[in-house]
């Protein structure tokens, strides 16, 4: 055991003792990611805690207040946060009905739902944000607001492009994309067409077209929705938000169905989603967040993970668990990914964790260095022919790059050298047609199957299903080639697979049985593995690992992307990578191409984020402290052990009438909008002076010294010191250092020398 772990109290008052399994440090411990393909459901509701580590197992007996999962790549937080659910229904204390579990994908959610249903608890709802929120809005539409919902629309970028003709602004594809994705970002940042450029400005973005224009042409998309009846998809989030919060008999319906709230993936929730939350939410706090700031890659999307890094701000008296433990990956590929991160900077580096492999020890990550991209190409293919030549199967295989653009290459690299591959993010596998008509042909076959001549021959369930299936188009060998005919080969070779997995966990299986299973299954959207190499983005694969990882084009310009610019977007990217190199159990290949094409000149070098860890190269300066470790921290007031205490600060009500503030401006004034200010305005004028002298001095928009809401807070509260004042939200340590002296001059109604400039 880590000496750096924090050793466990006993069980919560009031639930039976269970002790923890001998032998899980030593090898018992069920591997957190991954389970046999059909496992037995638990008899009690204590065996659902079987083989959990001991954090693992503090996650899932903490049934009470907030609490807070910092989870690790490879520590197994879906394993947490499932058991934890299944434990809390099976042993009386979570009723089914009233937890909401919410994730960002579909094929998260539908994994989550498999584990449930796999422990038992499977009546409990684990939703999408935009599932969720569609269903409450469908169902309370007619309630709210009359009549049915408006429709939805599947894509938008049809109908920004007729805003754009409407504008008469003349679009590219590209450009078509990007101002498309601008209008999502601005929806999910609240922000109204009227107030864009401000907070595109504001956020730093790199936009597309001139900010005046992509105003316009998100207020004429706007407009096209009402003219048309139609709404999108961060409409449904937006008008569930505005639902709850101007009906209070229906959001205190929604409180009364749902009790209990788990969010997975909190580093990446919108502050509208975050709003959406709290509507949900109300004033209680069974609240189970998990995350890792340290994989935090979507914030073009409008995603943050400084909700999950105030959560303790938020709710002082938060239960925080950190797992640390990797069961994914080799203590070589740990090694790797912690060095990627300890040369990290920002607010989420000061937070990351520093995993501790609980896997054998592997072989070290390979770096190759190619001529230009095609040699890249068939290096890694090559290298992939001999993998499968050894056992390796194909689907435990990936090449993961930074941009879709960079698959056509390997796509023909890897049909060139003979193996089968599959695009991630291609149509989910239960809607495929191929997919549909073979289910079908299951169903009609365990329905009327000894009328059918064609299993007269087939003595088990797999070669009843192959029988069935051969109709269909499936062969024992695959088709040569690649393109849809392999492809739609491929996807019956799975449902072929599932079915011979099926027979051997579920003696006397029959063909019933079978498609049942796979109702569930397309239910859950929890789909077979194909058996090819996976071709992905490093944004498409997050989530997922394979035995063999593949990371190409990891080269200045496109790791670190050329249009990443500031330090932020910076540390994002090298999250993305850190993000990639997580995806690896085993072994890992990183490499690179001097020029693009064969021929071209060699001006390319290695990713800096590489420095200092691969052979030869010197390290850039960076962090030297290490990283969180594992363990469990009580907030203030709960209950059991002894409390690891940081800077509490005061919870976030409204010092006038007391109300729970949820909204980020009022976080800041601690009041309601609504409820009467006592602010000094002199002073608020004098604070405003002083900031725009700041403002010109540091070349910097006022905002960047303090906002009109901290500003109005310190003017409310007039600090006379600097603890009164570091209490202000939006007042923080740098802040503090820089500022602290001026503004507490100020509030003390001193007069400032001219030449001091606040250092």
């Amino acid at each position: 055991m880590p000496a750096a772990l924090v050793r466990l109290r006993g069980p919560p008052c009031g639930q039976p003792a269970h002790p923890s399994p001998a032998t899980w440090q030593h090898g018992g411990v069920t591997a957190a990611t991954h389970s046999t393909l059909f496992p037995q459901v638990p008899d009690t509701a204590d065996a659902v805690l079987d083989g959990l580590d001991p954090e693992q197992r503090e996650v899932a007996t903490a049934l009470h207040g907030p609490v807070c999962v910092l989870a690790g790549a490879g520590t197994g937080k879906t394993r947490a946060i499932t058991h934890r659910i299944a434990y809390g229904v099976r042993a009386g204390i979570l009723q089914p009905s009233s937890v909401l579990a919410v994730t960002f994908t579909n094929r998260a959610a539908g994994e989550m739902r498999g584990r449930l249903r796999q422990l038992g608890a499977g009546g409990v709802q684990a939703r999408t944000f935009h599932s969720a929120a569609l269903r409450q809005l469908q169902y309370f539409w007619p309630k709210a607001v009359g009549g049915s919902l408006p429709r939805l629309v599947d894509r938008k970028i049809q109908l920004v492009a007729d805003a754009a003709a409407a504008c008469r602004i003349r679009l590219d594809r590209g450009e078509l994309r990007d101002v498309t994705a601008e209008i999502e970002w601005s929806k999910v940042t609240q922000t109204i067409p009227a107030d864009y450029a401000a907070a595109a400005a504001k956020a730093g973005r790199e936009v597309p077209r001139a900010p005046a224009e992509i105003a316009q042409l998100y207020g004429t998309y706007e407009d096209l929705k009402r003219d048309r009846a139609v709404i999108d998809f961060e409409d449904v989030l937006l008008l569930t938000v505005a639902i709850l919060q101007d009906r209070h008999d229906i959001a205190e319906q929604v409180r009364s169905q749902y009790q209990h709230f788990v969010v997975d993936e909190y580093q990446d929730v919108s502050p509208l989603q975050q709003r959406l939350l709290e509507l949900w939410l109300g004033e209680r706090d069974s609240l189970c967040v998990v995350g890792d700031a340290s994989q935090t890659i979507y914030s073009f999307t409008g995603a943050t993970p400084d909700h999950l890094l105030d959560f303790r701000i938020r709710h002082p008296g938060a239960t925080v668990v950190k797992l640390v433990r990797d069961y994914r990956s080799s203590p070589q590929v740990v090694h790797l990914a912690n060095g990627l991160l300890a040369q990290a900077r920002g607010r989420a580096a000061e937070h990351r964790l520093e995993l501790i492999s609980q896997r054998a020890p592997g072989p070290e990550p390979v770096y190759a260095e190619y001529t230009d991209e095609p040699a890249e190409a068939e290096g890694a293919a090559r290298r992939i022919r001999d993998f499968i030549a050894s056992g390796v199967p194909a689907g435990e295989i990936a090449i993961l790059f930074r941009t879709n653009s960079q698959s056509e290459i390997y796509e023909q690299a890897l049909a060139d050298a003979g193996v089968p591959y599959q695009l991630r993010g291609a149509e989910r596998f239960f809607d495929r047609p191929e997919v549909r008509k073979a289910g079908a042909a299951l169903r009609a076959a365990a329905r009327f199957g000894g009328n059918d001549s064609l299993l007269d021959d087939a003595v088990d369930l797999p070669s009843q299903v192959r029988a069935v299936l051969s109709g269909e188009g499936w062969t024992s060998q695959p088709p040569a080639g690649s393109g849809a005919v392999r492809e739609r080969w491929e996807s019956l070779a799975a449902l072929v697979s599932l079915a011979q997995d099926f027979a051997a966990a579920k003696a006397g299986a029959t063909l019933s049985d079978l498609v049942a299973e796979l109702d569930e299954r397309a239910s859950a959207q929890h789909a077979p593995t194909v058996q090819g190499v996976t071709l992905a983005s490093l944004h498409s694969a997050k989530g997922l690992e394979w035995d063999v990882v593949f990371l190409v084009g990891v080269a200045e310009g496109m790791m670190p992307i050329t249009y990443a610019k500031t330090d932020e977007q910076i540390e994002e990217e090298r999250r993305l990578l850190y993000v990639g190199v997580t995806r690896a159990r085993e072994h890992l290949f990183v490499s690179w191409a001097l020029s693009r094409s064969p021929g071209g000149r060699a001006n390319r070098r290695p990713s800096r984020f590489l420095d200092g860890l691969r052979p030869g190269s010197v390290a850039t300066a960076g962090r030297s402290s290490g990283g969180g470790t594992g363990g469990v921290e009580r907030g203030v007031g709960s209950s059991g052990g002894t409390a690891v205490r940081r800077t509490s600060r005061t919870p976030a009500r409204c010092r006038v009438c007391g109300r729970t503030l949820t909204d980020a401006g009022e976080m800041k004034l601690m009041r309601c909008e609504d409820c009467p200010s006592d602010m000094d305005e002199g002073l608020y004028e004098r604070l405003r002076e002083w900031r725009a002298v700041q403002a010109q001095r540091s070349g910097q928009p006022a905002f960047c010294v303090f906002t009109d809401k901290t500003l109005m807070a310190i003017a409310e509260t007039v600090p006379d010191d600097e603890g009164e004042l570091a209490r202000i939200p939006g007042v923080g340590v740098r802040k503090l250092n820089r500022f602290g002296a001026d503004v507490l001059a100020i509030c003390a109604g001193q007069e400032l020398g001219g030449d001091d400039e606040g250092d």
